[in-house]
């Protein structure tokens, strides 16, 4: 089971947008990458091309780049801080992660 998953809210604790918090677009494990919304934003240079049977022009496109895992930790919602993030087994039988400051589960109950 992933410790960070597509949906959390989690923080950035080192890096340029260190104290920053928001929402995981997209996780990549093979790589320990992260995507957060509204965070390491990065320019790109596009260039003029043909699209169909029409024209796009060149153009600076600017995107949220990947995050190594290692500089994000997960925010409690019941709490609110950023936290490390445990494991508990449900009385009926299912995993969930757990928030290690107020012990408070961090899934939404399915």
């Amino acid at each position: 089971m992933q410790r960070i998953k597509k949906g959390d809210t989690v923080q950035v604790i080192a890096g340029k947008d260190r104290g920053e918090r928001g929402e995981v677009l997209a996780v990549y494990p093979a790589d320990n990458r992260i995507v957060v919304r509204g965070v390491n934003f990065v320019k790109k240079h596009e260039k003029a091309r043909q699209a169909g049977n029409r024209q796009v022009q060149a153009q600076i496109v600017t995107t949220e780049a990947p995050l190594n895992l290692s500089n994000v930790m997960v925010v409690c919602p019941s709490c609110d801080k950023y936290t490390r993030v445990g494991f508990k087994l449900r009385d009926d039988g299912f995993k969930t992660r757990v928030c290690k400051k107020c012990n408070a589960e961090i899934d939404k109950r399915k």
